[in-house]
């Protein structure tokens, strides 16, 4: 009788804990992700440079295999032999491989650059039939990707970034290829929209979270306090509460971060960074007051700083730039990482 009752309380565990499991709802992951964009590198590198970015405490890496097109021109590709290494197929699936070897988690974020002007936000056709042959070869580029994730054990996949024209006007392409993916690829799915832009996107239902590039004006003038730049937050917590509730999705950010100049935390995107002063030191405050506004909220998923080298040149060249490494930013991020 003993031994039945025990059996019976095992099954009775394990029937809960399958209930339990069930019950977790399909979007999500556990923990907030504390990741790091990093560069692909022109080159092949080894796994212990990979595992290097753990020094921030970063738990999750975005690799970023890109595609190409031309400005006002329908056709994809990618692949060339000309480009770098990391950016290929086989070189990302390598990245891929370091970070698991490093216990480091992934999030696979195919980004299309536009010859002739760069930014994917721009992009935009003529006609239906250059759309359509725009449609078939990024599908063909995602899905792609989408395999090598799938076959890598990547967590979280990106179907696109940035996009605004046809993110806005051609919702059933994205919720087709979105059901593509999911066809193929087991892991959790986004969308990385602009920081202006996440509100125009009708489809966010089909994808697990709401992704943004969150680099929103916090705090205009050369360098701004602390206390500023939170107060700079607190409209746009709101919204995006009200946004993630809307949606009944977490909100990740799929990029964001500060370039080291004066005025960085303001229209950032106005500034000739010739022209102005590195400021490493407000790159950090901005750091330390995005983690401070954003640490209680329930509906901020995490996010990927931007961005992280494997691979250095000689000189100041990082100095102005996006990354925070060896900059006063890089300990501001690592003590709140490793909360």
């Amino acid at each position: 009788m003993v031994h039945f009752l025990r059996v019976s309380f095992v099954l009775s565990l394990l029937i809960a804990g399958v209930i339990a499991w069930q019950s977790i709802p399909r979007d999500s992951i556990p923990e907030r992700i504390n990741g790091a964009c990093v560069v692909n590198p022109p080159r092949p590198i080894d796994a212990s440079t990979v595992g290097a970015v753990k020094a921030l405490n970063v738990e999750w890496v975005a690799v970023i295999p890109y595609g190409f097109s031309r400005a006002g021109q329908p056709d994809v590709s990618f692949d060339h032999s000309r480009q770098w290494w990391g950016e290929r197929t086989d070189g990302n699936c390598k990245l891929i491989q370091y970070a698991k070897d490093n216990n480091l988690k992934v999030m696979c974020k195919p980004h299309i650059w536009v010859m002739g002007q760069g930014w994917a936000g721009d992009f935009d056709l003529d006609t239906e039939d250059e759309w359509k042959t725009w449609e078939k070869g990024y599908t063909e580029y995602i899905l792609n990707h989408a395999d090598k994730a799938d076959s890598l054990g990547v967590e979280l996949f990106c179907i696109g970034t940035e996009y605004r024209v046809p993110a806005r006007e051609r919702p059933e392409f994205w919720r087709n290829l979105v059901k593509k993916v999911r066809q193929r690829y087991s892991g959790k799915i986004t969308y990385a929209s602009n920081w202006d832009n996440y509100e125009n996107i009708s489809w966010w239902d089909e994808v697990d979270y709401i992704g943004i590039d969150a680099y929103f004006p916090l705090a205009e003038g050369d360098h701004p306090t602390i206390e500023e730049m939170k107060d700079g937050w607190k409209p746009l917590k709101q919204k995006l509460s009200s946004f993630s509730k809307k949606w009944g999705k977490e909100i990740l950010f799929t990029e964001y971060g500060f370039q080291s100049i004066d005025g960085a935390t303001g229209n950032h995107w106005d500034i000739d960074k010739s022209a102005v002063a590195a400021n490493p030191e407000l790159q950090a405050d901005a750091f330390e007051a995005t983690f401070q506004a954003l640490e209680d909220e329930s509906w901020f998923k995490g996010g990927f700083f931007w961005k992280w080298h494997f691979t250095s040149r000689d000189g100041d060249w990082h100095k102005k730039e996006w990354t925070p490494q060896n900059k006063p930013a890089a300990d501001v991020i690592a003590k709140w990482y490793g909360k």
